[in-house]
């Protein structure tokens, strides 16, 4: 009866052991899974306000808070514009003063809470930017995908598609450059965005399925008008256009393909989410069972809409080794694969998804480059 009994109570513990390492796994592929649109990824840093004067804010010192470049700091009923770090301004030891560009939303004090974005913009292009637009909603599989329109007299379309962590606002950093290059750019919101249906599931399925969104916006952009589109997509939003490039029924009208921080392994992004969150390594693998068997998602699908040899179009990828999110030497290789089609810019000091931020002026350059023969 004593072996029966201790039997019996080490199954016991072993089950719950077994079940509580489940409900880790699924809690810890929650970084992923359900990463809510506009609010930070956990690998960015909350900094805290030391102070404001004229055109100048003062930041706990950080890696973050010391990245090059300009970019959006949100915090909980605020947003503002940040430009570079200010050298010669005099400060603590332990903080950082960088230009403030304006506060687009609510006010700053010190104590607040904040975190650098991606997202520089807030509203709407013509709040924004003054750049006239139409709200349109593009009829997807699962409902209306709501989308901002600028017009522009060119018949290739750029479709832009924003990732991880940002919002359809995201890509407004390059609306006036396109807007000024006279290409007309429709910038998607998709499913689990705000104003857009829920997944059925309501997960994140890292551009599995969204990219059946992005096809919905090629069709639209046909439709109206356009005879080719680029896809311009960050994040998540890379992989959707991978996904559409070799997957959509209007894959003959892509004329190419913009990259900025691809996922092109989701296995190793959820991962990294995870990890940011502090789960243990020994739950990490688990954290990856769990994801796939919540959403379906497998590597091999990814890989081959990232498959170099699929390739058809011309693809620019702008990409960095600091992107702690979607590591850039699965870009390198993809790149170094096909050198053909494929022109690679290597960012330095930018985190995921903000290749435009940390130098604006060299990445439009890029850009420029490499739109001008697809007009």
């Amino acid at each position: 009866m004593r072996t029966v009994k201790a039997t019996a109570a080490a199954v016991t513990v072993a089950l719950a052991a077994g079940a509580a390492s489940v409900v880790a796994g699924r809690l810890a592929s929650d970084a992923a899974l359900k990463a809510p649109p506009g609010r930070p990824l956990p690998t960015e840093p909350r900094l805290t306000v030391h102070g404001t004067a004229a055109g100048q804010i003062t930041l706990t010192r950080d890696l973050a808070s010391l990245r090059p470049g300009t970019y959006g700091l949100s915090g909980n009923g605020s947003h503002a514009i940040v430009g570079p770090v200010l050298q010669t301004a005099p400060h603590p030891p332990d903080t950082v003063v960088r230009r403030l560009e304006r506060v687009t939303h609510g006010t700053l004090r010190s104590g607040d809470k904040v975190w650098l974005t991606p997202n520089v913009h807030i509203g709407n292009p013509k709040s924004a930017l003054g750049l006239d637009h139409a709200d349109v909603d593009i009829p997807g599989e699962l409902g209306a995908l709501p989308a901002w329109f600028v017009p522009g007299v060119r018949d290739t379309w750029v479709i832009t598609v924003h990732g991880l962590g940002t919002t359809r606002e995201h890509p407004m950093n390059v609306m006036g450059f396109l807007h000024r290059r006279r290409f007309p750019v429709l910038d998607l919101a998709y499913r689990g965005d705000l104003g857009a249906p829920r997944s059925p599931d309501g997960l994140n399925h890292l551009g599995e399925t969204e990219w059946r969104d992005l096809d919905a916006a090629i069709r639209y952009a046909v439709r109206y008008g356009a005879q080719r589109v680029v896809l311009h997509g960050w994040s998540t939003g890379a992989t959707m256009a991978l996904h559409a490039a070799a997957h959509s029924g209007l894959r003959d009208r892509i004329s190419g393909l913009v990259l900025d921080s691809p996922v092109l392994s989701w296995e190793t992004t959820l991962r990294a989410l995870a990890a940011a969150r502090h789960t243990p390594g020994a739950l990490l693998p688990l954290a990856v069972r769990a994801a796939q068997g919540r959403t379906g998602l497998y590597g091999d699908r990814l890989a081959d809409a990232a498959d170099p040899a699929r390739l058809t179009v011309p693809t620019l990828i702008l990409h960095g080794p600091d992107d702690r999110v979607a590591p850039w030497q699965l870009s390198r290789r993809l790149a170094d694969r096909r050198p053909d089609l494929v022109a690679f810019r290597t960012v330095a000091n930018a985190p995921h998804g903000a290749m435009w931020n940390a130098d604006p002026d060299a990445y439009e350059e890029a850009l420029r480059r490499f739109l001008t023969p697809l007009m």
